[in-house]
């Protein structure tokens, strides 16, 4: 048996009674609950783990799975980084050069407001709080949570409503994860009655393609990225500029927001 696949079949009986209880059974309803109460308030990040809980499956351990198969993954699981302890550290993201990855993921989030820990603290609301065990499945979980806004970084979508949609749809394919997926119809739905003169059903799609197209970024060691040249690291990574997306003037994505807010 090779070390890969021992290390698989450990992992699979792993006690897991550090883990909700079930952590993989679909929920539907608790899903579409939380998507209604998302379209009330794009800001309610909360609710988006609560949709990835209730629609994640078995993306978690198949990913994970993946991850080890994947070169240097393996590497990158026996490390287990916390990404959110380098990423929430701005005085290190200052020092990387201009243009970089990591940079523009410092300014962006300075730019918007937003931080690492704000995502950690949305993620620990709700029932479950699984998130924090010391466990390889929480452990990947907690992994695909702090990358979010560097994908926002990666693929050119920005934080307004269209663009959380879009970002969804290409995380959707490159998470295998039902969860994203969700959101992202959900949204293209609610966004293409508020703007229904709007490419928004094609700039979603685009973006599942693009995902599609993308080299599998939940592989890749973020701690090289962060230093890595932004446009060097789209060309590598196969991300291409979202066009459709674009294409939708700034102002009329700019006002998403309040829009979203403002319809029950």
């Amino acid at each position: 048996m090779s070390l890969t696949a021992s290390y698989k079949s450990e992992i699979g009986d792993a006690d897991k009674s550090q883990l909700a209880s079930d952590p993989f059974k679909i929920q539907p309803v608790k899903a579409f609950r939380a998507l209604m109460r998302l379209f009330k308030d794009k800001e309610d990040t909360s609710q988006v783990f609560e949709i990835m809980r209730a629609l994640s499956g078995k993306s978690i351990p198949k990913g994970y799975a993946r991850l080890l198969s994947s070169p240097g993954g393996g590497a990158i699981a026996f490390r287990r980084q916390e990404l959110a302890q380098v990423l929430s550290d701005r005085a290190f993201l200052k020092t990387l050069p201009e243009g970089s990855v990591g940079r523009a993921y410092f300014d962006f989030t300075t730019r918007e407001n937003i931080s690492a820990q704000g995502l950690i603290d949305e993620s620990r609301k709700g029932a479950a709080a699984d998130i924090d065990n010391e466990h390889p499945y929480a452990w990947y979980g907690r992994r695909l949570r702090d990358v979010h806004d560097l994908w926002h970084i990666l693929t050119g979508y920005n934080r307004d409503a269209m663009g959380e949609a879009c970002l969804a749809s290409f995380s959707s394919v490159q998470m295998r994860s039902l969860g994203f997926g969700f959101i992202a119809v959900g949204a293209a739905f609610k966004l293409r009655s508020i703007l229904p003169k709007q490419p928004v059903f094609r700039s979603v799609w685009e973006a599942y393609n693009l995902g599609k197209r993308a080299r599998w970024l939940p592989g890749e060691d973020y701690l090289q990225l962060l230093a890595e040249p932004l446009e060097k690291a789209r060309l590598r990574l196969n991300i291409s500029r979202p066009l459709t997306y674009e294409a939708v003037p700034q102002a009329v994505r700019d006002s998403l927001g309040a829009d979203l807010k403002a319809v029950a």
